[in-house]
Order: structure tokens, then sequence, then C-alpha cells
């Protein structure tokens, strides 16, 4: 039986393990990490950019240098 803190922690995870995808795909380019965002919903955006921060400052750094449009992917 799901629970709100299950479903949380679920949503949770999905969020982080998208985060690590895309610290990795900078190194590829914004095209790459902008195409990985356009298949979340943007409650799931957000949450991955939060983690992406918090994990990797220095990548995501990068990511907003190379993009500074970045906050129209979360539309």
């Amino acid at each position: 039986m799901d629970t709100d803190a299950e479903l949380s922690n679920s949503w949770w995870n999905k969020v982080k393990y998208y985060a690590r995808l895309a610290i990795e795909r900078v190194e590829d380019g914004v095209d790459k990490v902008k195409e990985l965002l356009s298949t979340l919903t943007s409650d799931e955006r957000y949450g991955v950019m939060l983690e992406f921060e918090d994990a990797c400052p220095q990548k995501f750094a990068q990511l907003v240098t190379d993009a500074p449009q970045w906050t129209e992917w979360m539309a």
C-alpha cells in the first residue's frame, strides 16, 4: 500500500536520479540537459535543478554560464 511518505521518497529518488544524469550531460552540452529536462514534469524539472545545484555547484555554475536562459526550460 502506498503512503504519502513512500510516494514522496519515490518522487525524490527519481529527481535525484535525473539530477545525476543532468550533471553528466553538461559535458555533452546544454542541449543534452535541455533534452533530458523536456521529458520531465515541471515539478520534476524544478526538483532536478535544485538537486543539481546542491550536488554539484561547479557544474551547475557551468550550465548557468553556458545557458543563461535555462530558467525558460522550467515552463
